[in-house]
């Protein structure tokens, strides 16, 4: 059940923000009439960093599919997301389907429980912080001079998602450490929140991995409690480095 270096760096890929539905709570606070004229790369970073400002917490729906292609393989997990903003952002993202599993990330540490055999995995990520930026945060209140200090970032116009016509960016890793494993990422973004509404993860190997979200609310309180890990008597830990 040991999570591998690979699932790891998926699992700190999950987190990017998303689009805002029709009728959600907390529209108003970032909702805008959308564009009528064409954007360029400069409008999108700065409507993002414009939310990226007044971003507080978000709690959403999330779809993550990782996909094999070599063996032409499609695994795809259904939870919840929740993230506090902070000096030390707080993530918390929870899998019902096809199994329950939580993850956690918080003061530089990821847990990972697993209630189907009770255990909570812990990894010290002290020395990767830059993950929760390049990763786990990617567009989830990123500043544009965050996002242009560690990718090459492209406008590619608008496309279609969900019916609705989306600029999408796509990001090109400057680190050589960050593009050995990862290629490019294409973030789409809300032409009315200025998060994304989808993240595409491309692996150097051509693997990739999709997150996408929906029902999300936005700066809606969220506690201290909401960012634990309710684990059933006698879990077992264990420190995987």
């Amino acid at each position: 059940m040991k999570l591998s270096a690979v699932r790891l760096r998926a699992a700190l890929m999950l987190a990017g923000i998303m689009a805002l539905p029709a009728g959600l709570r907390g529209a108003g606070m970032f909702g805008r009439a959308v564009h009528r004229v064409p954007l360029t790369v400069g409008d999108v970073l700065s409507h993002m960093d414009d939310t990226a400002r007044r971003l507080k917490t978000v709690s959403a729906h999330l779809t993550y599919t990782t996909v094999t292609v070599l063996v032409n393989d499609r695994a795809t997990q259904v939870g919840a997301l929740f993230f506090r903003k902070g000096r030390r952002p707080e993530v918390l993202v929870r899998f019902s389907k096809p199994d329950t599993k939580v993850i956690l990330f918080k003061k530089n540490r990821a847990e990972v429980y697993y209630p189907r055999i009770n255990q909570i995995q812990e990894y010290d990520l002290e020395r990767r912080r830059d993950l929760l930026q390049q990763f786990l945060l990617l567009g989830f209140g990123t500043g544009s001079g965050a996002l242009e200090g560690t990718y090459h970032v492209r406008y590619l116009g608008e496309k279609p998602l969900h019916g609705t016509m989306t600029p999408v960016l796509e990001l090109t890793p400057i680190p050589k450490d960050v593009a050995a494993q990862l290629s490019k990422v294409d973030l789409w973004i809300s032409p009315q929140s200025w998060l994304p509404v989808q993240q595409e993860f491309f692996e150097a190997s051509g693997d990739y991995l999709i997150a996408s979200y929906s029902q999300m609310r936005i700066n809606e309180p969220l506690g201290p409690s909401v960012f634990k890990i309710r684990a059933k008597h006698g879990v077992e830990r264990v420190k995987m480095n």
